[in-house]
């Protein structure tokens, strides 16, 4: 058996193996059984692992004798470290009518700010275990998808041009059959991933939305006026198409947007984005941003330069004058790929609706 076929999920999936009358070698993944008892003390658990599953304590006695490696749920945290799902926007922004500051997203954030210095080793093992299942669900979620991902800056304007830009394009990649990820935070990543969530509507259905959205331009100063608005649009439109964000609260005073339709939010950074990176295999699209996004840049050239990752995946630099004058990653970026796979595998367009194209091309 593969992995995916030995862990189990969700109580369904549980019912459906323990009625075969054996959970020996299955990875039980959070999910509670408090009201599983008798099917526990009656099926064979030799070498199955329980992560964070809730059990009655003599369920509990019964699986350890049996030989089962249990890890119990971790008492009074906002997150549940063992989770075997992706994250939703409506269980990140949960009570978002109380206020932001009262959701698991920002409760969430307030205890890494508490405990990432402390030098506690449990704190450090409960986020890196959250981040590796996080990790291991994601991959679970992208089996046979064709991956691009959307990187741009979290200080584009609802409202502006580029944001409208960053939607059109979003919606025209997943019109195209492609999976859209971006970073899952404000600004250009909320844009790409509007447009995903928008793609099955008809076109004028954007251009309303990006009104009602003008009205919270930005999540400063409030996060939850700006939330709101996106709920707004997301309850007048349900069933918008699918996405990934891949956030962090490591810049949790950036909240995830609500039009991802799936979110992989992470503690470590460095996780999120060589995570976000690798797993665009169809290509990434560089949006006109900063620092953050001039980093991505190069984490995605250098795989490519040295080929670790196998085929090159192309990378297309949107905004002709912001790469080469404003921030010249572009003449970096084609004197690294000359003479190497990669330099048939890197663009440099003027705007969004040249980038299906392009990636087409390349595909």
């Amino acid at each position: 058996m593969v992995n995916a076929d030995i862990e189990i999920e969700t109580l369904a999936e549980f019912d459906q193996v323990v009625a075969r009358g054996s959970l020996s070698g299955y990875r039980i993944q959070s999910v509670n059984l408090l009201e599983r008892t008798f099917a526990l003390l009656a099926a064979d658990t030799s070498a199955a692992v329980f992560l964070g599953c809730a059990m009655e304590p003599d369920a509990s006695a019964k699986v350890r004798a049996d030989g089962a490696l249990v890890f119990p749920p971790v008492p009074d945290l906002p997150f549940n470290p063992y989770r075997g799902l992706l994250y939703t926007p409506e269980e990140l922004f949960e009570g978002l009518s109380g206020g932001y500051e009262a959701t698991p997203d920002a409760e969430t954030y307030s205890w890494f700010q508490e405990t990432r210095t402390d030098g506690d080793v449990f704190s450090s093992v409960l986020r890196s275990l959250h981040d590796d299942a996080i990790s291991d669900t994601l991959d679970e979620h992208l089996v046979a998808a064709r991956v691009v991902g959307v990187m741009g800056g979290h200080a584009m304007s609802r409202g502006s041009a580029e944001y409208r830009g960053a939607a059109e394009l979003g919606r025209a990649l997943t019109r195209s059959g492609l999976t859209v990820a971006t970073g899952g935070g404000p600004g250009a990543m909320e844009a790409a991933n509007l447009g995903a969530y928008l793609a099955p509507s008809p076109d004028a259905t954007l251009v309303e939305a990006l009104e009602l959205l003008a009205g919270a331009p930005s999540f400063e100063p409030s996060v939850s006026d700006w939330a709101r608005a996106a709920f707004a649009v997301r309850e007048r439109w349900p069933g918008g198409g699918d996405s990934v964000g891949i956030p962090t609260w490591f810049y949790g005073h950036e909240p995830p947007n609500a039009f991802a339709a799936h979110i992989a939010k992470y503690f470590a950074n460095a996780t999120r984005e060589d995570g976000l990176l690798a797993r665009s295999t169809a290509g990434v699209v560089f949006l006109p941003g900063a620092a953050g996004t001039v980093q991505e840049i190069f984490d995605s050239a250098t795989p490519n330069y040295y080929g670790s990752r196998g085929e090159p995946a192309p990378m297309v630099l949107v905004g002709r004058t912001h790469w080469t004058d404003h921030l010249p990653a572009w003449p970096l970026l084609r004197a690294l790929a000359r003479g190497r796979a990669m330099e048939s595998r890197i663009a440099l367009v003027d705007s969004v609706d040249e980038v299906p194209g392009v990636l087409a091309s390349m595909s």
